[in-house]
């Protein structure tokens, strides 16, 4: 037996890259609690000495006596524990550094069970936890499906390594790309910003470094196959591949693709973008239930306030005194200096204002806040107007429609 242990701690050594003084120190501390356990756990003075040659361990009393007999079964039922123990512990430090190095990668895998709302993933040498709210609402899985996650965080725990997993994660579109594009790969076209709805719609702003190289075209590829096949990865979730651009306007315009954008105006010190559209793109760049709006922020991080032209031209004309905190003397001195009616003010920062003679920082900040929640109470009430106008005409069409039908 002991020659075999020997063996057996120069194999763990060489195959699971454990030390052998680690086993044996391991081993020597198990022997002294299985000592105490038989003498009683008052007893402190225990040793225990491991011949290298031979391979034997010798336990010894708080006397010095060497505790022999029974103590030649227990030492070797207790090796071999802590042997197994230590391979096990080896096995899950090896799995962990190797995820935790893949924090924010793609790991593929299958549906192995479900447990308490979250879906078990088998990785291979490892299980990943993928919870309900990380998967897209349009998702759904039976034991056996494949599927590519991003995995996010990795834990140490007494069952070994916890892997959580994401499907809904706007990291999973970035590393999709960077799996399915070349030029992304080789470090020419680069992967600026991505917003995501998960299962919805995705934004990505993509930036060539090479003049010869277009960064939309390299992410979509020859016929749509790049994206197709990252679309197929998502289930069918709708992707926008934006150019990117140093200059705020122009960005922010091609964010709010497919839109067509008349004019941008941006306002630095607020991070705030005034938007014109032309009517019939208004819905458009607004999205449904304000999608396309929201990512487009998300994706170049500025509040975007989004106008029609007619809704500019209807409510522009409001004279400055309707605005909330513009007194008599107030207006009298910003209509001096050329700013007649809401429109004017709204095309103007705090710095412009403070420019009016008798306006002050604060009555500046005061009158563009209330200047835009008027314009924003304006617009949507012309909005409103609006929408009731084309519902009314639908139902009269309707009605017309069915009147015709029976005669």
């Amino acid at each position: 037996m002991n020659q075999e242990l020997l063996t057996i701690l120069d194999s763990i050594e060489r195959d699971k890259g454990i030390k052998k003084d680690i086993l044996v120190r391991a081993i020597e501390s198990a022997l002294i609690s299985a000592a105490r356990k038989k003498l009683g756990k008052h007893v402190m003075d225990i040793k225990v000495e491991f011949d290298q040659e031979t391979g034997d361990f010798k336990v010894f009393g708080p006397d010095g006596r060497e505790l022999s007999g029974e103590f030649g079964r227990i030492s070797a039922q207790t090796a071999k524990q802590v042997i197994i123990q230590k391979i096990r512990e080896a096995e899950r430090d090896v799995v962990f550094t190797e995820y935790q190095g893949k924090i924010n990668d793609i790991a593929s895998g299958s549906v192995h069970r479900f447990e308490k709302g979250m879906i078990i993933v088998d990785m291979g040498r490892a299980e990943g936890i993928l919870p309900r709210r990380e998967i897209s609402p349009n998702e759904e899985y039976r034991q056996g499906d494949r599927m590519k996650a991003l995995i996010m965080d990795v834990k140490k725990t007494p069952k070994g390594p916890e892997i959580m997993l994401s499907r809904t994660n706007p990291g999973l579109v970035k590393r999709l790309f960077e799996l399915e594009v070349p030029e992304i790969y080789e470090g020419i076209v680069e992967i600026k910003h991505v917003s995501r709805e998960a299962g919805e719609r995705s934004k990505i702003a993509v930036y060539s470094k090479d003049d010869k190289v277009d960064p939309v075209g390299a992410c979509v590829g020859m016929r749509g196959l790049r994206v197709k096949n990252i679309v197929r990865e998502l289930g069918g979730e709708r992707i926008d591949i934006i150019r990117w651009s140093i200059d705020s306007g122009e960005f922010i315009s091609s964010a709010l693709s497919p839109a067509e954008i008349s004019s941008v105006r941006t306002f630095e010190s607020e991070k705030r973008a005034e938007v014109i559209v032309v009517d019939d793109q208004l819905s458009l760049a607004i999205g449904k239930k304000g999608q396309n709006v929201r990512l487009a922020a998300k994706l170049t991080g500025w509040n975007i306030d989004i106008r029609s032209k007619s809704e500019i031209d209807e409510v522009s004309r409001i004279p400055i005194k309707e605005i909330d905190g513009v007194g008599p003397k107030t207006a009298k001195a910003l209509i001096k200096a050329g700013f007649k009616t809401i429109g004017h003010i709204s095309k103007v920062d705090i710095k412009e204002l403070k420019g009016v003679k008798g306006v002050g920082k604060k009555t500046a900040e005061k009158i563009l806040h209330s200047a835009k929640q008027l314009l924003e109470k304006k617009i949507h009430e012309v909005r409103d107007k609006k929408s009731k106008e084309k519902r009314k005409q639908r139902e009269r069409e309707e009605a017309d429609k069915e009147g015709k039908d029976k005669e």
